[in-house]
């Protein structure tokens, strides 16, 4: 198979889609991998160390693009990168169609078939090819959201350690929450943990106890009282396939002590928080009503080499598939990876995103 990886072109987005190690992979079965010059520059990943691994360098994402059956990337696709998705191409990389729907309208024209790493699944129900960058964006919501909380950053001057405890509010108990809670756990917060599922709360409060630990059943009132005595409050809601749900709604903020920071992990699926908007490393903040927040889309990508490293630890084993079985192949006989499949041929396959963008 002829696999290409352009280069991202997100705001301080030095992911890359596959990394050298990969390409040798998957060029020892045979398959063609052609990387736009310079993808993994920023990262260590030279042309050099692609061609050693056996790849071949283009120069254009239009040289990559066209001469692939297969483009592996890391994030959506932007509108400049439309011209080159055609109905006998396949793209796998994160989607987010549900939070973006007027360019997943626009990519749906160019007949593009897109698998999502974000609705592949495995034998758990669990959703491998996400949890990685979950992961990652959970701990980073935490460093991130301390940062923000000094005073030069527009926060209330806070520092989150033995010294002066402060209440940190974590919404959604899924991989990015457990890793934000553990990192505001061993930085001796106070924490309040959210949730919708009582069994997932039991199962944190095993895993983390309750000295300096809430474990609160979401409702609104429930989180409306949880924000107004925290500092930083995390947001780490997920529906598969579907927009975010927004449970922290604007009125809230009326309640919160100025200069307290709000961190919106699922900007990517329209943001949790109804005052989100997306931002970006470059301008990662906005204030409203005295309240710091950051909603930056690709949040994994202010560390891009332990983010791509372990995005490819994940993805492999599934372009694999892909790759050596053929694309129509490896759907039909791996239900996991079927789910995966988002838009073909002009329609929405995926059931949640069908609901999500046709309401």
């Amino acid at each position: 198979m002829k696999i290409g990886v352009p280069t991202e072109v997100k705001n301080n987005e030095y992911r890359v889609g596959l990394t050298p190690d990969s390409v040798k992979v998957l060029t020892e079965f045979g398959h063609q991998v052609f990387i736009q010059s310079a993808a993994g520059q920023a990262i260590g990943f030279t042309d050099e160390l692609y061609k050693l691994s056996g790849a071949s360098i283009l120069n254009t994402a239009s040289d990559v693009f066209n001469s692939s059956e297969l483009i592996i990337k890391v994030k959506e696709p932007t509108e400049q990168e439309f011209q080159f998705l055609r109905e006998d191409l396949t793209l796998l990389t994160y989607l987010h169609l549900a939070g973006d729907p007027v360019n997943a309208h626009k990519m749906l024209k160019t007949g593009v078939t897109g698998i999502a790493y974000e609705t592949v699944t495995a034998g758990d129900d669990s959703l491998p090819l996400l949890a990685p960058m979950s992961a990652i964006a959970g701990q980073l919501s935490f460093v991130v959201g301390s940062y923000h909380l000094l005073k030069p950053n527009k926060g209330r001057g806070t520092l989150v350690s033995n010294l002066d405890p402060r209440i940190i509010t974590v919404i959604g108990a899924g991989v990015a929450g457990k890793e934000a809670i553990a990192k505001a756990k061993a930085n001796n917060a106070n924490v309040k943990v959210i949730d919708l599922s009582q069994s997932k709360l039991d199962q944190m409060k095993v895993e983390f106890g309750e000295e300096d630990m809430e474990y609160i059943l979401s409702t609104p009132e429930s989180i409306r009282q949880a924000v107004a005595e925290s500092d930083l409050v995390i947001g780490c809601v997920y529906v598969v396939g579907k927009e975010a749900p927004k449970v922290l709604s604007k009125d809230m903020l009326d309640n919160m002590t100025e200069g307290s920071v709000l961190v919106d992990i699922s900007i990517d699926q329209g943001g949790c928080f109804e005052s989100s908007k997306p931002t970006t490393h470059d301008n990662p903040t906005f204030v409203e009503n005295g309240v710091v927040h950051y909603c930056v889309t690709n949040m994994p990508g202010a560390v891009p080499l332990t983010a791509t490293n372990a995005l490819n630890q994940a993805t492999l084993p599934y372009i694999l598939e892909l790759a050596n079985k053929g694309i129509d192949k490896a759907l039909a006989e791996n239900k996991h990876l079927m789910n995966g499949l988002n838009i073909q041929a002009g329609e929405i396959i995926h059931p949640a995103i069908k609901e999500a963008l046709e309401n």
